[in-house]
């Protein structure tokens, strides 16, 4: 073998060598790359968290709540009977009775029933004061002037059958009302707002 195929048989080796270091090289750093990337996708959980959520009515009874989590949030659906229609509080009772502290609720639901429906009320179970999740108290006690609604057993504030607060508690606002809509008659969609339907 003569120096030229000596120095020809070099070459191709090194460059062979390159070709080889540059490819693992480059699929070395594809496979590190494919992780870190999938690393900035939300996860299911965190996806689930932020997705509307779907409610069905269809077995709620009248007088009765259902409570769903939305955003990591308490969220409670009431479907007020008659009698709970007739019997808000006199406004004087309450704090901010037309809900006029911003960002309480959406739009179609800055009315007396705070909802869409007056029959569905959909508010974040919790207290505007601490964060505590009020209990549902619906039981008329007129010598105690409770008409029924919400109580908050921590520091004891305490929210009408529209998620109002009283004067004189703790809590500073109403219970705030979510972003919902009526996808059909049975069916509200937390999370998502597309004004009254």
């Amino acid at each position: 073998m003569n120096e030229d195929d000596v120095d020809r048989i070099d070459r191709n080796r090194r460059h062979f060598l390159a070709v080889a270091t540059a490819v693992t090289g480059a699929v070395g750093i594809g496979a590190a790359t494919i992780p870190f990337l999938s690393s900035l996708k939300p996860s299911a959980r965190a996806q689930a968290l932020g997705a509307p959520v779907e409610v069905p009515l269809g077995s709620i009874q009248p007088g009765e709540m259902v409570r769903v989590l939305w955003r990591g949030r308490l969220v409670f659906v009431l479907r007020r009977d008659e009698g709970m229609l007739s019997r808000f509080p006199d406004n004087s009772e309450l704090r901010d009775p037309d809900s006029l502290v911003a960002e309480q609720q959406p739009d179609y639901a800055a009315n007396e029933t705070r909802s869409v429906r007056p029959e569905y009320l959909v508010v974040e179970g919790s207290c505007t004061h601490l964060g505590c999740a009020p209990l549902e108290d619906f039981e008329v006690r007129p010598s105690e002037g409770w008409g029924g609604g919400f109580f908050c057993p921590c520091h004891g504030s305490k929210f009408d059958l529209a998620g109002r607060v009283y004067k004189g508690v703790p809590a500073p606002t109403n219970l705030r009302v979510p972003p919902h809509r009526f996808v059909r008659d049975d069916l509200i969609l937390i999370g998502q707002d597309t004004g009254a339907a």
